[in-house]
């Protein structure tokens, strides 16, 4: 319940709704593109893309911190409690974004994406607590199920009322794209207390505080120490953090794309994120499919070369239809890229080591850095060029470096049995 309470948050704030309006009000408020913020002038895409790598180094920062709370402090409902609240309220007071008031704006957005990242710690420690290991895959599935339903029903029910206002009482678009953000606030707390009223208490375990904030980067600096006995596995996430950086910067700034470069309809745009999201799912069977017959290093490098094309086509399209096409494309390989990196991430751990939370929460890290860098090229490309078609040829030598290292790691094709050097 807790995925159906907050990936509204994941679909409707960081990929489509307010993006789009993010867009239109800060260029109607500076009357162009280029916006004010606290004194400095820059493009407001570019802006929307530093917010995000500025947000996202903050949660690499505190992650470690998060995860050792988590092991071992005992107090993950309360934390969690916290940054859902966050996240929720932060929303709600985009409401009060309108443009001019754009450093409001970027603000909170940053904010809620620290509720999200931060509660989403707490939120996969309790996998173990609650089920059992032959379960965690079904328990897990089932969330996401329910978390693509509710972030789809909401969305709809948002471009419903952004279209015809008049059904909520409302004269104008403006106004009730803004209540869509207060719906999505309403949403993940509301639902949120659902998974809050079920999961356990816990007691503390770590009573010294400056040693409960010292764990995680602890167990972190193990990970990266472990690693130099480790070939496989270190070239993988060297591999793995290359394609993430393209990927994550496609799923966070593809609505602004269509948007500026494209002159493209808010309405086509949220069409072709739903194409995405729904065309995603087929894609992450369809490539474990393809895992399963070839091994995982064939399914990863046809979609790493998959996204190179992505890449380069997003510089050559100007039309709707194209874009439609790029967004199938996309979803395919979403899904499957996703959901396949961390299975093979999985299958490269040592198999004699009992730490595996140490492990994941070493590749979150390294997955948020990938954000920060991403999203920071991609912006500081556009600042350089003045267009997006540049920044998405950026994108492609990341996927090109990754695809080089990618094919020198050798991959188990089950739980990992690969030796220690």
């Amino acid at each position: 319940m807790y995925d159906w309470a907050n990936s509204v948050y994941s679909l409707v704030i960081t990929t489509t709704i307010f993006p789009i309006y993010f867009n239109a009000v800060t260029k109607n408020a500076f009357h162009s593109e280029f916006v004010q913020f606290f004194g400095f002038k820059l493009s407001n895409t570019v802006l929307y893309s530093y917010s995000l790598s500025c947000s996202f180094l903050l949660i690499a920062i505190l992650s470690p911190i998060l995860s050792g709370i988590a092991d071992y402090g005992g107090k993950k409902k309360t934390f969690m409690k916290f940054f859902t609240f966050l996240g929720g309220i932060s929303c709600i007071m985009l409401y009060f974004f309108t443009g001019a008031n754009i450093e409001f704006g970027i603000i909170f957005a940053a904010l809620a994406s620290v509720g999200f990242a931060g509660s989403m710690v707490f939120y996969n420690a309790y996998l173990p607590i609650i089920t059992t290991p032959d379960r965690y895959d079904i328990v897990s599935a089932k969330g996401y199920s329910l978390g693509y339903a509710g972030s789809v029903i909401l969305l709809i029910f948002n471009l419903i009322t952004i279209a015809k206002p008049e059904l909520i009482g409302l004269t104008d678009e403006s106004a009730a794209t803004r209540i869509s953000f207060v719906m999505v606030g309403i949403w993940w707390i509301g639902f949120a207390q659902i998974t809050f009223y079920f999961l356990p208490n816990e007691q503390h375990f770590v009573h010294n505080t400056i040693d409960l904030l010292q764990r995680g980067y602890q167990e972190i600096n193990k990970v990266f120490k472990s690693l130099k006995g480790l070939r496989h596995l270190k070239v993988y996430l060297i591999s793995f953090f290359f394609y993430n950086m393209g990927v994550q910067t496609v799923i966070y700034l593809a609505a602004l794309f269509g948007d500026k470069e494209l002159k493209l309809p808010a309405e086509n745009l949220i069409i072709t994120i739903l194409i995405i999201q729904i065309v995603a799912i087929g894609g992450s069977y369809v490539f474990a499919k393809i895992s399963s017959w070839k091994g995982n290093k064939v399914s990863l490098s046809i979609m790493v070369i998959i996204w190179i094309m992505v890449c380069a086509y997003a510089y050559f399209l100007h039309t709707a239809t194209q874009f439609y096409i790029l967004g199938f494309v996309v979803g395919m390989v979403m899904g499957g890229i996703q959901s396949l990196s961390r299975a093979t991430y999985s299958k490269l751990i040592p198999s004699n080591t009992s730490n595996y939370t140490s492990y994941f929460s070493f590749y979150d890290v390294l997955e948020k850095l990938s954000i920060v860098l991403g999203t920071f090229v991609y912006g500081f490309v556009e600042q350089l060029t003045g267009t997006m078609r540049n920044s998405t040829l950026a994108l492609s030598t990341f996927f090109i470096i990754a695809l080089i290292f990618l094919v020198t790691v050798k991959i188990p094709k089950s739980s990992s049995r690969l030796p220690s050097a």
